[in-house]
């Protein structure tokens, strides 16, 4: 599974080293608390129902495809295939933000204040599902699982790529692809322009729409759209179909506040063990165990503990210590200790635990 992998290891690199060049050559103030958020947001929920959707597709293509390219040479079926899916993903997007409810799904994306490589991740649990009746009509007419997912991950490294903060104009590219500076335009927090430039990769389908928009000269460029509602990756993703169905939820408010730091290494151990899951298990949709039902949930409630501690939330950082421990406790009842890259993040995690736990308890006892 190291293919899976190896682009997840790639990201995290380019995300932490873009914040150290925004923070540290270009004196840009960098949020860590929001970089962590946002790989936190969603990545295993997330994984798993991007994980449905190629099941899905497949399934489409294996009992409902036309079958219109059997005989079509096959560097066509890649070109087809190429624009098909930007053009898919260009109403998808363009559908999120007028449809209510499927804005209720793509407003955690918009929500993020910062624009940088990590904002790219930031989703709601429930982005990917979303995506399966706009990419099913490609399986229907007959494209190949192998080369949907190819091209699936060439727009979405353009698109991560899209998101960063650091590339000047690109010259005759801003013509033909979509690159930062059109992508700023849509993340600003002003209605008019976040309601422009939705093309994913080719940014041509927005300029024949007519939803092409240039960068603003006369505002203050600001991100984010309705705010922040939790650091909560459950909360997060919950809280705009509560506002949608007018569901009353009042958040607490807490005034302990967990140090970047630990905030940040905890989110990386967190991000390391998913890591290994996905090199393990993969998408995990056959022959599923006992064993990775309770590894899969145990890292959900992580990630859930993790967005309560960025809260401040007294039971995010209980949580967070139980769950430290009970990792390591699972590999050594179920596994009998399982591979190295296991044990080493399971291991940091009990020490980031404890120290969390400790400083958080010498925290409660001078505030009283």
């Amino acid at each position: 599974m190291l293919d899976l992998v190896l682009p997840f290891v790639i990201m995290l690199i380019l995300i932490v080293a873009e914040a150290f060049v925004l923070q540290y050559i270009k004196k840009v103030t960098v949020n860590w608390s929001d970089i962590i958020f946002n790989l936190n947001s969603g990545h295993l929920m997330l994984w798993l129902f991007r994980g449905l959707e190629l099941v899905c597709y497949h399934f489409f293509y294996t009992h409902f495809s036309f079958n219109l390219f059997i005989h079509v040479p096959i560097i066509l079926t890649w070109i087809f295939t190429l624009l098909a899916w930007d053009f898919g993903f260009y109403w998808e997007h363009r559908l999120h933000h007028k449809i209510p409810l499927l804005w209720a799904i793509h407003m955690v994306h918009h929500q993020g204040e910062h624009f940088n490589l990590s904002l790219a991740i930031r989703n709601s649990w429930y982005s990917s599902l979303t995506s399966i009746p706009f990419f099913a009509l490609l399986a229907i007419a007959g494209v190949p699982t192998p080369i949907f997912i190819a091209v699936s991950i060439f727009h979405y490294s353009i698109q991560f790529f899209n998101h960063n903060a650091v590339t000047p104009q690109l010259g005759i590219l801003e013509k033909i692809l979509v690159t930062p500076t059109h992508h700023k335009v849509h993340h600003l927090k002003d209605y008019y322009y976040a309601n422009h430039n939705f093309s994913g990769s080719f940014i041509f389908w927005d300029k024949f729409f007519g939803t092409f928009e240039t960068t603003p000269v006369d505002k203050t460029i600001t991100y984010g759209s309705h705010g922040i509602m939790s650091q909560n990756p459950f909360w997060a993703s919950m809280l705009p179909f509560m506002a949608l169905f007018n569901i009353p939820y009042s958040p607490s408010l807490s005034r302990y506040r967990l140090p970047h730091g630990l905030l940040v290494s905890g989110g990386l151990f967190l991000f390391g063990l998913v890591l290994s899951y996905v090199y393990d298990y993969g998408y995990g949709y056959h022959n599923v165990t006992m064993t990775q039902y309770l590894l899969f949930g145990c890292l959900v409630l992580g990630s859930i503990a993790l967005g309560g501690m960025a809260e401040g939330k007294h039971w995010g950082i209980v949580s967070w210590f139980v769950l430290c421990w009970l990792i390591p406790l699972f590999f050594a009842i179920f596994w009998q200790w399982p591979p190295f890259y296991w044990l080493l993040f399971a291991g940091l995690m009990t020490i980031h635990g404890s120290i969390t736990y400790v400083m958080w308890l010498i925290g409660k006892y001078h505030a009283n």
